[in-house]
């Protein structure tokens, strides 16, 4: 079997995974039960946000990724959703925004503080309402900033310029089933979906128009999986018409065949892919699987080569991927998931063997870093722009985040923009005007900040004075 033949020159041959010591896992979390094919799980370089069971609405839980251990049962969550959250999203420009679906057919962006929740979080920084049914996914575009794109079960994408609360493009004819997933591709100027009536779609979401697709990209009616590559082929994952689960990569500019396709087994559960753009490594999670297995594309057939797999007891219920940048590039480690259990979430890391310890830069090529490369307006206007890479070499230090302002236009304008396909031809004025508002929030933000830090004084002050009667008092 081709799949079986290891590449014998790949340095990821011995990548071995190995789960944390149970001291290093989060405890006692009641993982949502909510039969929905999302991973549940986002993680980035200061959280692990996990979705929770919720009485009468959706929540989420949001911990530093240090509070690990038990996590009482009255931490604070994330809870403003009416209905079961289904999916969640960290801001890859932010790493204290995040954006949640839920099946109350909202959007909602929250920003989490520095240090992560204290109190109870009910009110997002903004609700994105255009969807008539649940919506699933979420996905933040890779390059611009505050650009997010929402799926719903109405078959609808609806892409958002989220500074300023706005529905920008509505792509609500081109799926005439439940959308599955989407992906962006690398720089963000194309999408590719899955969907229940088998096609996979690649979509030019600016012009609006479908730009290649691919009927019975698998043959079995179970939910596949499509995601872009960094080189701008197609990965899917999918089941077979006798059920069994495969994996295939295609090219885009010709999609009639696929560049390879391979059977794995019959398990039932849907095969979440997590891609690696720096190493080329695709992780396959099942949904109830136990293990994990991981593949690398290459451009020598049979281009997808099994490299191992990663397995364990307990089935897994979702799944968090950390971005590059949240690594420990000291110990050599490629990968870390987060594996959701019934009521815990384990840290999964993925680790190529090496004795030396210097930093290796084969292991670790620049990687996306948190600075967007354009702004909103610039992408809605038609500007591409590739990921604005950092080097790993001494690590990762996360730097301040900005605050996320929404900038609301007079509400009644804003209406009809998510029922009809907006003109993009307004965009250069939109954008003075929203420059003239930027400026006034920004004033405001700088009086506000003024006021508190002089509150501060004052308090500060007076417990000075209150210390010194003290010390005064013992001194006596």
């Amino acid at each position: 079997d081709t799949m079986r033949r290891v590449v014998r020159q790949s340095k990821f041959r011995h990548v071995f995974g190995q789960a944390v010591k149970n001291d290093q896992c989060y405890d006692d979390i009641r993982v949502s039960r909510v039969t929905w094919d999302s991973s549940f799980c986002a993680v980035n370089p200061r959280f692990v946000a996990i979705i929770v069971d919720a009485s009468g609405g959706g929540a989420f839980l949001v911990l530093p990724l240090h509070k690990t251990g038990r996590i009482d049962k009255s931490y604070p969550t994330v809870c403003g959703h009416t209905g079961p959250v289904l999916d969640i999203d960290w801001c890859p420009h932010n790493d204290q925004v995040i954006a949640s679906g839920s099946e109350d057919c909202t959007v909602m962006v929250w920003q989490i503080p520095e240090n992560g929740l204290t109190l109870s979080l009910t009110e997002p920084v903004v609700v994105l309402e255009g969807h008539s049914k649940r919506v699933g996914i979420v996905a933040w575009h890779p390059t611009a900033r505050n650009v997010l794109l929402s799926a719903g079960c109405d078959n609808a994408i609806i892409i958002w310029n989220v500074g300023t609360g706005e529905a920008l493009i509505n792509l609500d004819d081109m799926h005439v089933d439940m959308i599955f997933n989407v992906s962006w591709n690398r720089n963000g100027s194309l999408i590719c979906t899955a969907s229940k009536d088998k096609k996979v779609r690649v979509i030019d979401p600016r012009k609006q128009e479908i730009v290649a697709e691919k009927e019975k990209t698998h043959e079995g009616a179970r939910p596949m999986r499509a995601i872009f590559l960094a080189d701008g082929n197609i990965f899917t994952t999918g089941f077979s018409r006798m059920s069994e689960r495969q994996l295939a990569l295609w090219n885009p500019k010709n999609m009639e065949e696929p560049i390879a396709l391979h059977e794995m087994d019959t398990s039932n559960g849907v095969l979440l892919p997590f891609y690696d753009p720096d190493t080329n490594i695709i992780y396959l999670c099942g949904k109830g699987d136990s293990s994990i297995r991981y593949f690398e594309i290459t451009d020598e057939s049979p281009y997808v080569h099994y490299l191992n797999t990663f397995s364990s007891k307990e089935p897994q219920r979702g799944m968090g991927f950390m971005p590059k940048r949240g690594l420990d590039v000291n110990k050599c480690e490629i990968a870390r998931f987060f594996k959701l259990h019934e009521r815990k979430c384990e840290p999964i890391i993925m680790t190529v063997p090496r004795k030396s310890d210097l930093f290796q830069d084969d292991l670790y090529p620049d990687t996306a870093g948190p600075e967007a490369a354009l702004e909103a307006e610039e992408w809605f206007e038609g500007k591409n722009a590739d990921p604005l890479l950092i080097s790993l070499k001494h690590g990762y230090i996360p730097g301040k985040n900005r605050d996320l302002k929404v900038v609301k236009k007079n509400i009644l304008d804003n209406k009809p923009a998510a029922n009809k396909k907006t003109d993009l031809i307004n965009a250069p004025k939109k954008a003075a005007d929203a420059s003239n508002t930027q400026n006034e929030a920004k004033l405001d933000e700088i009086l506000k900040e003024l006021k508190s830090i002089k509150d501060t004084i004052t308090n500060q002050d007076e417990r000075i004075s209150k210390l010194e009667q003290q010390m005064a008092k013992i001194a006596d």
